[in-house]
């Protein structure tokens, strides 16, 4: 089974609203400059290896990240990448929609007038069978809780627990691949932020 696919996760780097914890789903940030030096550092981990396909988000934050990491003449844009829309809660921290709503958790409640859990996960799995479907080595750019569906849909399980349980810092990188070639997902590494100072 030498034809299963090696799936790089490339998180974007460091937004202003990433950094003060407010939720950035379709609004349009650009990198500030510690994330635009993290993008650059994530391009270093990433040129030694091979890729056959890469994609991006649309979203300037993560189109620019891949660019800055060397990859922007390669990478083709993919609208199922794009972040999750959070609705009435863009823009706002957890904190600020728990005094809203106490109970409320993103991957079981999705936000009000956007996406809802079961609409991202479509969109995920339609990733999924994408790089499936072609194989190879794909490295893909996408933001934060997308990425940890992508995840959770990859290993065919549910949205709510599995992925409230990944964390995923800016600028990091994680490997989607299979057990021992059998043809079973797992996650080979995650989160991986070697490659920046400071952390």
């Amino acid at each position: 089974m030498n034809d299963l696919p090696r799936v790089y996760l490339a998180r974007h780097g460091e937004t202003a609203w990433s950094l003060s914890g407010q939720h950035t789903g379709l609004t349009d940030l650009p990198l500030t400059a510690k994330g635009e030096a993290n993008a650059r550092s994530l391009g270093e981990r990433l040129a030694p290896l091979h890729f056959d396909t890469v994609f991006t988000s649309p979203l300037r934050r993560a189109s620019t990240t891949c660019r800055l990491a060397g990859f922007g003449h390669r990478a083709t844009a993919d609208a199922d990448l794009l972040e999750w829309d959070y609705g009435a809660y863009e823009g706002l921290t957890s904190a600020q929609i728990r005094e809203i709503n106490p109970n409320w958790y993103l991957f079981r409640d999705g936000g009000p007038n956007g996406e809802s859990p079961q609409v991202v996960a479509a969109r995920a799995d339609r990733v999924v069978a994408k790089v499936r479907s072609l194989g190879g080595c794909v490295l893909l750019f996408s933001s934060g809780h997308f990425l940890r569906m992508l995840a959770a849909r990859w290993l065919g399980q549910s949205p709510d627990p599995m992925a409230g349980q990944l964390v995923l810092t800016t600028a990091s990188v994680s490997i989607l691949s299979y057990e021992h070639d059998l043809g079973h997902p797992a996650i080979s590494l995650w989160n991986d932020t070697g490659h920046i100072s400071g952390l």
